[in-house]
């Protein structure tokens, strides 16, 4: 593809983990051309003394919001890497009149579109939606799940770190009615990358290593995120129980799901329902029968890998999965999105094995 055909991309926010991984990946894709990155407090800065390990791509430099000529950048697509409660008054901007050309596709990575209800938003985040119209119309972008509506919209919310690790092994389960929607309980841990770059006490090495400690207990913010999108697999209200956990490594998430089987299904079943729903899926592996998923076996890919076992307990189960939280739980899961937007080979960019060790 020639450089005037390739898809001119802004990463708003690409001083954080997330907006790293995007750079990492999209400037490796064959059909993207990285034209604007934004920063906060690193505006003015090169990339590189940012992040070293970006030292030897060619990447424009770092600027702010504000200082980036949208007319004269021609951009066809931006991720917005931003924070939580931010991204949704920069969205409401772009798609109206004060960013981008027309048409322009907006993958936003933080929680601002993943909530439909706007009393959910409010009662989760303390604060009202500042663009209701556009929460309302924003697709979801768990891919494997809604391909057809991200080839039509031009805003996609690209679903959390913990509510993919969860969703993409219960949704076909409770599609299939093989397990019961009021019995699920999540147990899922994550590395520290998963809270961000910015100087928090919680996160120094001394306070995170050598332990493992639960947060957000029974209310954490991506709670009401899994329990929309199980409710709509189910056609019925589900309620969860979701305990995250942090862990001493940088990168990574295990999710274990404990449920109760339905209608006399069994734990081969559920093993069989999963094979079936994501058989030929680049990025979803089922693994053979007593394989435990770990989260070394994705680790710096967009791979989600996935297990079910029979509980010693009658009539229950035990769904393991593992995924990359900074890739398939985001980076990676945004660029999948925007394959699906623009018609590109579903896995361009995202080609990369896991790294062990």
């Amino acid at each position: 593809m020639s450089q005037k055909n390739k898809v001119r991309v802004a990463i708003l926010g690409a001083s954080g983990y997330t907006g790293a991984e995007l750079v990492r990946i999209l400037a490796h894709h064959p059909a993207v051309e990285l034209t604007v990155l934004t920063a906060d407090r690193k505006a003015g800065k090169p990339l590189a003394d940012v992040f070293p390990h970006l030292a030897f791509l060619s990447t424009p430099p770092l600027q702010s919001i504000e200082q980036i000529d949208w007319a004269g950048a021609d951009i066809d697509a931006v991720f917005c890497a931003l924070p939580h409660g931010t991204t949704q008054k920069v969205v409401s901007g772009l798609l109206n009149g004060g960013g981008p050309k027309k048409g322009t596709r907006i993958f936003d990575l933080s929680a601002d579109f993943r909530l439909r209800d706007g009393d959910t938003y409010k009662k989760w985040y303390g604060h009202a939606h500042e663009a209701l119209g556009l929460q309302q119309r924003a697709v979801y972008g768990l891919t494997e799940h809604a391909r057809a509506e991200i080839a039509k919209t031009d805003l996609v919310a690209c679903p959390g770190c913990y509510p993919t690790a969860a969703l993409l092994p219960l949704i076909p389960l409770l599609k299939e009615k093989l397990i019961e929607p009021a019995d699920i309980i999540i147990d899922s841990k994550s590395g520290v990358s998963g809270a961000g770059r910015a100087e928090k006490e919680a996160n120094l090495y001394s306070e995170v290593t050598e332990g493992m400690h639960p947060y957000g207990i029974a209310n954490h913010r991506h709670a009401p995120e899994i329990e929309q999108e199980l409710t709509g697999a189910a056609q019925w209200g589900v309620t969860v129980t979701f305990t995250p956990h942090l862990v001493p490594m940088s990168r990574g998430i295990l999710s274990t799901k404990y449920v109760r089987l339905h209608g006399g299904a069994t734990a081969v079943d559920l093993h069989d329902a999963l094979s079936a729903r994501y058989k030929g899926e680049p990025f979803v592996t089922v693994l053979p029968q007593g394989t435990a998923p770990s989260t070394r076996m994705v680790r710096g890919s967009n791979r989600c890998v996935m297990n079910v076992f029979a509980d010693r307990v009658p009539d229950r189960a035990i769904v393991i999965s593992a995924i990359d939280n900074l890739v398939k739980g985001a980076a990676g899961q945004a660029v999948q999105n925007m394959n699906v937007s623009f018609g590109f080979k579903e896995t361009d960019g995202l080609q990369q094995e896991a790294l062990f060790p």
